[in-house]
This record gives C-alpha cells, sequence and structure tokens, in this order.
C-alpha cells in the first residue's frame, strides 16, 4: 500500500516505543473524533513494535465483536502491512500469523461485547494487547486482557471514540494516563491527512448536538436536551402524499405496547432519490381502560397498510406476541428489529441531517415526540427519558434496521 503523508500526531503513534523519551511508557491512548486516522497508526504501530521487540509471540486483538474487529481492522491489515509482513489468517481460530524474515508472532482476535466476555481471554500469556474502540468494552473484559500481559515490555494499545464522560475508560485511564505511565494522543479529522476538505465536510454535516461534539470534535461530553434538535417542520415534513408507485419499496415499523401507546409507522422508500418519507402512522393509546388485544392490533396494522405492498414489518423484538399473531395470517413478512438505543438514535441523526429521511404532515403524533423526546440528564451513562418515545422507538426501529440497509453508502 503506499501511504499519504501521516500527521506529526500519527507519527508518533508508529513510533513512540522507538524514542528514547517515551520508550519506557507502558502504553498509549488514542482517542478523538471519527475518521481522524487513529485506527490505522494504532494497528500498523502495533505490529511494527510487537514485531520488533519480539519473536515466538502470543498478542491480541480486540475488538466489541470479531465482526467488527475484522471489519475496522483485520481485512485491512494485510494491505497497511504490504511489503513489510507477511499476514496469514486462520479465521477458524480467530488467529493472525505475521512474519518478516526469522521472526513470526502469533494475535489472536477477541470479542469483547458484554461482562462474560472476560472469560474468553483467561489463561492466554501476552506481550501486548490492542484494543480497538475500547470504550465500547466492558472493563472486566479489558482489565482481565491487560492481566494477561506478563511477558518482560508488554505494552497496552487502546484506540476510542469519546463517549461520556462518566465513562469507565475515561474516568480510570485517559484521566489518569500519566499516573498509568500512559502516553495520551488526542486526534482530530484534520490528522487524517487524506481526507480532503469536501470529505471533512461532509462528515460534519452529518452529526448535530451531542454526537457532532463527540464525533466530530472529539469531545467527552454528556448528551442533554432533545435527542433530535436538528428535526425541522419545515425542512422534514412534506404536505402532499406520494402517490404509490412500483418501483418504491414500502415497510411498516412498529413499536409495540399494551398499556404503553402502541406506535407504528408507513415507510415509502425511494431508490432513485436515496429517501424514505413516513407516509402514514398509527398511534393508539391503551391503557387499562382503552386496552385491546393483538387481534384488533392486527386489523388497526392493516387498515394503516392498506393497499401498498409491504416488502416486511419491522418490529420492537421483544414482541412476540404480536409477532406470532402477524404471522399466524401469513400476509406479511415480519423482522425483528435491531433493538440498539444508542446506535439507532445515531443513525436516525445522520438520515435527518443528510436529507434521506422525511414525513407526511398527518403523521402529528411523531412530531409532538420529536418535541419532547430528550436525554435524561440524571442518567450517569446516556439514556433517553421513557417517556414520549414510542413512534421514536418505531422510527430507530426503521433507521437502524431498514433504511441502514438501504444505505449501505452511508453507515
Amino acid at each position: 500500500m503506499r501511504y499519504q503523508k501521516f500527521s506529526t500526531r500519527q507519527i508518533l503513534t508508529l513510533t513512540w516505543w522507538n524514542r528514547p523519551q517515551f520508550r519506557d511508557s507502558d502504553g498509549i491512548i488514542c482517542d478523538g473524533s471519527i475518521r481522524s486516522g487513529k485506527t490505522l497508526s494504532m494497528a500498523d504501530g502495533f505490529i511494527l513494535w510487537s514485531m520488533s521487540c519480539f519473536n515466538e509471540q502470543n498478542f491480541a486483538i480486540c475488538g466489541k465483536t470479531i465482526q467488527s474487529l475484522r471489519r475496522n481492522v483485520i481485512t485491512q491489515l494485510p494491505k497497511w502491512l504490504e511489503g513489510i509482513f507477511t499476514v496469514t489468517e486462520k479465521r477458524s481460530e480467530n488467529l493472525l500469523i505475521i512474519r518478516a524474515g526469522d521472526t513470526v508472532n502469533r494475535y489472536y482476535m477477541f470479542g469483547g461485547k458484554d461482562e462474560s466476555s472476560y472469560a474468553l481471554i483467561q489463561g492466554v500469556t501476552l506481550a501486548g494487547v490492542y484494543f480497538d474502540e475500547v470504550a465500547l468494552m466492558p472493563r472486566s473484559f479489558v482489565e482481565q486482557a491487560m492481566g494477561r500481559c506478563s511477558i518482560e515490555g508488554s505494552k497496552f494499545w487502546f484506540n476510542c471514540n469519546p463517549d461520556n464522560p462518566s465513562h469507565w475508560f475515561y474516568v480510570e485511564w485517559i484521566k489518569k494516563a500519566r499516573e498509568h505511565n500512559l502516553i495520551y494522543l488526542h486526534f482530530t479529522m484534520k490528522d487524517n491527512l487524506s481526507l480532503s476538505k469536501k470529505i471533512r465536510d461532509r462528515y460534519e454535516s452529518m452529526f448535530t448536538g451531542v454526537f457532532y461534539r463527540r464525533y466530530i470534535l472529539g469531545l467527552w461530553v454528556k448528551a442533554e436536551g432533545l435527542v433530535y434538535p436538528m428535526f425541522d417542520l419545515n425542512k422534514h415534513v412534506i404536505s402532499d402524499m406520494p402517490p404509490v408507485n412500483p418501483r418504491h419499496r414500502y415497510y411498516v415499523s412498529i413499536d409495540y405496547g399494551t398499556v404503553n401507546p402502541f406506535a407504528a409507522g408507513l415507510y415509502d422508500y425511494n431508490p432513485a432519490t436515496q429517501t424514505a418519507t413516513m407516509i402514514k402512522e398509527l398511534y393508539y393509546r391503551g391503557g387499562s381502560a382503552n386496552r385491546v388485544d393483538n387481534e384488533a392490533y392486527y386489523k388497526m396494522l392493516k387498515n394503516l397498510i392498506g393497499d401498498y405492498g409491504i416488502q416486511y414489518i419491522v418490529i420492537d423484538p421483544s414482541a412476540s406476541s404480536m409477532i406470532e399473531t402477524i404471522q399466524k395470517y401469513g400476509d406479511y413478512l415480519v423482522v425483528k428489529a435491531d433493538n440498539d438505543v444508542l446506535n439507532g438514535i445515531q443513525d436516525t441523526t445522520k438520515f435527518l441531517n443528510l436529507g434521506h429521511l422525511f414525513f407526511h404532515k398527518d403523521c402529528k403524533n411523531t412530531f409532538d415526540e420529536f418535541g419532547a423526546y430528550s436525554w435524561n440528564e440524571d442518567s450517569v451513562e446516556d439514556a433517553v427519558i421513557k417517556e414520549n418515545d414510542h413512534s421514536m422507538d418505531q422510527l430507530r426501529y426503521f433507521c437502524r434496521t431498514v433504511l441502514r440497509s438501504e444505505l449501505k453508502w452511508i453507515v
């Protein structure tokens, strides 16, 4: 691979371990904005260090999941290291074997997605570990992996985008980097010299609010205020109902409720313009006095859909009884929604900002929720207030499960 010119921070990330003033450090933390060149310089630096300082040793490369690790790092490594090292992957063993002349080392891949993941890494002895997106991993997994680094000269490599300022990694490791004998480098998109101003401007246009401050400015800030402050009735609402078009794809998204409201949206996706419009909504306030059964909800759903030929219905994965009711009649395909709240909100934010998501003027309950849907500022972690969120939930299911798939080039 032919590299563009590296920034000062990227060069330091690649070479700190071989500089007299830094070589006694126990590791390095790189955080900051997205697309800032952290991953490339961190991964390359980790391999350069390990192959220069060790032979016949074990190392760990960790991500939130093996799948995300392969996507972000592993599939890129042979290209990044071309002409320097030979990289062989044993996929069934989640293992990379990297060679250069007589030097050969083994790099095991681990996913740290939840508290139980720490058990995956027990028992192995390591000469170093690289954490990609460490803020997405549980503390127990990270510290278990660090505890396996007992080879003399072993070091820790941490890479992440910012999160909540109460996050354990920010509190215990970034703020205490000097105490832990770690180098700390903060990256921005300007550190990625391969990005043109046009591309930087495009990324900046994707986010507003907390996501802009975290992913573009690279700051560890608290989520506060409205979740979707970018929603604008003048910008995102259309007055005319789009005619049925056989070239369009239609979807329904449902947030199931019995005591809480049952909210559903009918969406029109236009492949030509790559835009989705919520053209109709169903919003039934149940409660103890007005509670209805799944058969009644199904009739409401049939009325919402009418003659539209929908691709499938996406629904809250916990709504098993409603899923069974829909499947019983065999009229529609049902897909369980990706219910990742924060990533779903992030996707919805991007689609609103980039002009891929619109709403018909009659979706008034959805508009009311846009004006009330807020971050819980009393929560230590990022969380929304669980009120006025039913249409917001079905919207998030649609964006995370359907529109994200339709617009792969964005995400």
